[in-house]
């Protein structure tokens, strides 16, 4: 098995055994709602700004290339 295969089945079986303990009204995670919103909320936020801050800087290979094409025909500072 592949290393893609592994990860989601081991996902899988982890999605059935939460989904089981819940039926039978066990509390798998011992996190408050609350908590649980801060934490999206927090790995949202810190995602779509990186994502923003990369998309909007010259920072890869491409972009650093794209720059020099600017900078070569006067578009850029």
């Amino acid at each position: 098995m592949n290393k893609g295969t592994v990860i989601r089945t081991t996902l899988l079986v982890l999605a059935l055994a939460n989904q089981m303990l819940v039926l039978f009204g066990k509390s798998p995670l011992p996190f408050s709602e609350e908590l649980v919103e801060q934490v999206i909320s927090t790995i949202f936020t810190i995602v779509s700004s990186v994502y923003a801050w990369y998309g909007n800087n010259y920072v890869s290979k491409k972009g650093k290339k794209q720059l020099d094409v600017l900078r070569k025909n006067g578009l850029s500072k």
